[in-house]
């Protein structure tokens, strides 16, 4: 499968012009994902972290609305399919160190589920050696997104190396 960018790969940087191509690309990234991954998000208010996790629940047939969780910090997205994963959707906007991030307890359902941590970076890496991190950068003149991958650990390293459409 290939973005309207050009093929997936890792790292990766990828422009998006618009919250449509946000959700879209949050789909086909969903494809790629699996319980146990991880995925930390960073990037400046209005970024489109959360429009992004609305195209990865999408993608991931979750329950939703999939919104953002500044407020409760976190939400658990049951699959609609018995088989798929549960999306756990963190915010950590509000959190000031890792200890309250561990209060969370986000590693009980990691087995089980796609993670994604907003504002993660500096609090949720300690989750899982395998992660994805992904940060937006919005241009303030033209609005479009610079998005880039950026993996870590086997997991993505495997999904590299066994892919054919890689990520």
């Amino acid at each position: 499968m290939t973005s309207p960018n050009g093929p997936w790969r890792v790292p990766a940087e990828l422009r998006v012009a618009t919250e449509e191509s946000m959700r879209d690309l949050g789909r086909e990234l969903a494809a790629r994902l699996r319980a146990g991954d991880l995925v930390i998000l960073t990037g400046p208010l209005g970024a489109g972290k959360t429009t992004l996790v609305q195209g990865i629940g999408a993608g991931l047939g979750v329950r939703g609305p999939v919104t953002s969780p500044t407020f409760v910090i976190a939400r658990v997205h049951p699959p609609l399919a018995a088989a798929g994963p549960l999306l756990v959707h963190a915010d950590a906007y509000r959190l000031g160190s890792i200890s309250e991030l561990d209060d969370l307890d986000l590693d009980a359902d990691m087995a089980s589920a796609v993670t994604v941590v907003e504002w993660g970076e500096g609090l949720a890496e300690g989750l899982a050696e395998d992660r994805l991190e992904i940060s937006i950068e919005p241009d303030p003149d033209s609005g479009t997104r610079t998005v880039r991958l950026n993996g870590h650990g086997e997991r993505w390293n495997e999904a590299l190396t066994t892919s054919a459409d890689r990520l």
